[in-house]
């Protein structure tokens, strides 16, 4: 994997917490359950994202 890669990836994953934290913040202000459950699914899947690109640069660095 090339440098400019592995600065992707690290990119990727702080672009990826930013996210998490927008939207956490953005559910403890909701109050309508539907909206709540839609961003708690998409919580989730920025969640798993940023624990699959966590994942690629330990594969990287266990190389």
């Amino acid at each position: 994997m090339t440098q400019k890669e592995l600065l992707y990836l690290e990119d990727a994953v702080n672009h990826e917490s930013n996210i998490i934290s927008i939207v956490t913040d953005t559910i403890n202000n909701l109050e309508n359950e539907d909206l709540k459950d839609f961003m708690e699914n998409k919580l989730n899947e920025h969640i798993a994202f940023k624990v699959e690109l966590i994942n690629m640069l330990e594969d990287y660095a266990n190389e």
